[in-house]
């Protein structure tokens, strides 16, 4: 049976994820970027203020995850992104240095941004077992 601690560890342990966002055509877009994970469940990535997908998140904060996918186990998740502020900024910039050291080279420059995704919803995935384990989370 699934657990929130199956959940845990396999946020905490991913470092990719895919990240759905939607274009002002409506039509989704899509990217792979380094992750961090709150103990809330919240999703940290550090991206660019000229991206795509930043501009699509600043106009509508929806956005769709997909984390794993290496030993045939996943999260989808769905939720709302905003860009923290003040000692929430810094708290996420802790956190996401803490997984990614490396991001301490840019994560000062001018177009650097963090977000913060919100889930709403995770469906977390086994595909080992048969029938395949599958669970649930809303938030």
């Amino acid at each position: 049976m699934i657990t929130r601690a199956d959940l845990d560890h396999l946020l905490g342990h991913a470092s990719l994820m895919t990240i759905s966002t939607v274009a002002s055509s409506g039509r989704p877009q899509a990217a792979v970027v380094n992750f961090a994970t709150t103990p809330e469940l919240e999703i940290i990535l550090c991206t660019r203020t000229t991206s795509r997908k930043y501009a699509n998140l600043a106009r509508d904060p929806h956005a769709a995850l997909v984390i794993g996918w290496d030993d045939r186990i996943t999260a989808q998740c769905e939720g709302l992104a905003e860009m923290p502020a003040g000692a929430e900024l810094d708290r996420c910039k802790q956190m996401y240095l803490a997984k990614h050291p490396q991001a301490k080279l840019w994560i000062d420059e001018p177009t650097a941004v963090f977000v913060k995704v919100r889930p709403t919803w995770i469906r977390y995935s086994d595909l080992n077992h048969h029938p395949w384990e599958i669970k649930e989370f809303t938030f």
